[in-house]
């Protein structure tokens, strides 16, 4: 009892602290107006307090960050050159030893309590803030929408079939905050003045039950991007795309501009599902085998409901590979899906001989 008792105590005293430090720092620390100067030719004066993305983006400088500046996915790295304070325990599952040793940090982990300088990629400088209205809501499946957003302000956008858009979720009864979450477009680039996303339900999810349940036609949103690097090299390699669920998001994107301009190269596509209800687009896809003679559609269910009467393929897609990959030293693969998913993916097409260096992926 004597012991149980000691740790009760000691958990108090720690709580009581961290409170009245937080307390603390809320009602006195005044760090005043710091400066934030980029790639040496940009200075922003902001108020001190926060952290480094919130502060950036304020100031219309957008650095990608797929949760919303949790801490949770790693995309928002900067370069911090001088004044960001020691790397925090929550960034360093996210870094690797090169980049600890180049100073890159997650800019949502660094607090803003000085001046600062960092570094950032040029391209990001021309990632822009949208108003968009929502002009189309379909019900893909039971829980998969797809959602259509008419751009105002801007009115246009640029693009490469693959990339990413963060949406902005108001503040609702389940949210006291306004938040941010990454989707990937599933329209393509040609149509500048329109993006489409198809957004699963995540349970509990903040902005995936907004969606879902309050976002309605004609409301207006806010978008950022376009962010990443998840589009199709322009070689003549073979094309093999493994996705499931919303992760058929970005390679519809790409299909889609492939079969509008005829791509010539090989294609596969394996879309993973648990059983019939959760395909979609079938018949879209089934389309682009008619148009494009070198590209094929698998769907592949691994737990199909004795009513669906499945006769396509079952189980797991790896082992289907080597029916469809010619040359794997010729081919490169496209991934979107779950960090598991990938990781599985990847390590049975490197044992085909498919080269690391062309497999690429969109993980979330």
């Amino acid at each position: 009892m004597e012991i149980l008792y000691n740790i009760i105590t000691a958990t108090v005293i720690s709580g009581s602290l961290s409170i009245i430090l937080v307390v603390a720092e809320y009602f006195f620390a005044n760090y005043g107006d710091c400066k934030i100067t980029v790639n040496d030719k940009k200075e922003l004066v902001v108020k001190g307090g926060g952290n480094l993305l919130n502060a950036l983006a304020e100031n219309k400088i957008f650095i990608p960050s797929a949760c919303g500046g949790r801490g949770s996915c790693g995309f928002c790295k900067v370069k911090a050159l001088d004044g960001a304070g020691p790397v925090l325990p929550t960034e360093k599952p996210y870094l690797s030893a090169k980049e600890l040793n180049n100073n890159v940090r997650l800019s949502c982990q660094i607090k803003v309590r000085q001046d600062i300088k960092i570094e950032i990629p040029e391209e990001l400088f021309n990632i822009k803030k949208f108003k968009a209205k929502v002009i189309e809501v379909i019900d893909y499946t039971y829980d998969i929408k797809g959602i259509t957003f008419q751009l105002l302000d801007p009115d246009t956008v640029d693009f490469k079939a693959g990339q990413y858009m963060q949406l902005e979720t108001p503040k609702y009864e389940k949210s006291k905050q306004v938040i941010s979450r990454a989707y990937s477009i599933s329209s393509i680039p040609d149509n500048k003045n329109a993006l489409q996303f198809i957004i699963r339900r995540v349970p509990d999810g903040l902005c995936t039950t907004w969606v879902h349940d309050y976002l309605k036609m004609g409301d207006i949103v806010n978008l950022v991007g376009p962010f990443g690097d998840f589009y199709i090299r322009d070689t003549d390699t073979d094309i093999i795309y493994v996705a499931g669920g919303s992760g058929k998001a970005p390679i519809k994107s790409m299909v889609e501009h492939a079969a509008k301009y005829q791509n010539p190269r090989k294609m596969t596509y394996f879309f993973g599902a648990r059983a019939m209800k959760d395909l979609y687009l079938t018949e879209e896809f089934q389309e682009y085998e008619k148009t494009m003679p070198d590209f094929t559609y698998v769907p592949v269910l691994s737990s199909p409901d004795p009513e669906d009467d499945w006769k396509g393929k079952t189980g797991f897609i790896p082992p289907y590979f080597k029916d469809y990959i010619r040359d794997p030293l010729k081919t490169e693969a496209y991934l979107c899906g779950s960090p598991g998913m990938i990781a599985a993916v990847e390590k049975e097409l490197t044992k085909l001989g498919v080269p690391n260096d062309k497999i690429y992926f969109d993980s979330f």
